[in-house]
């Protein structure tokens, strides 16, 4: 399977530590969970149009929940943490939070 740059990122996290970690250009995002460092520093870069240079990720085992006497699982998932370069812009995209 093909994956383009949209379906490698699949949405920014929006926490209180996320957004408190922008301010040394660290940008977190939920990220396709096959997708290795590599294809999300590609990503970033073309989408975005800035220079990615570090990345971070963390793979997250969905909870197992329970309503009444039926049991379901959330999806696993994939987290990235973008550290961009000193001279990069920001993203605008996380401006208006």
């Amino acid at each position: 399977m093909k994956l383009t740059n949209y379906d490698i990122i699949r949405r920014p996290i929006v926490t209180e530590k996320s957004m408190s970690s922008m301010s040394d250009k660290k940008y977190t995002f939920v990220v396709d969970i096959h997708a290795n460092k590599s294809m999300i520093k590609r990503a970033v870069e073309d989408v975005f149009g800035v220079k990615v240079e570090d990345v971070k990720t963390a793979r997250y085992m969905g909870k197992t929940k329970r309503v009444g006497v039926h049991i379901g699982k959330r999806a696993d998932y994939k987290k990235a943490v973008v550290k961009l370069t000193e001279d990069s812009k920001t993203i605008e995209f996380f401006e208006g939070m």
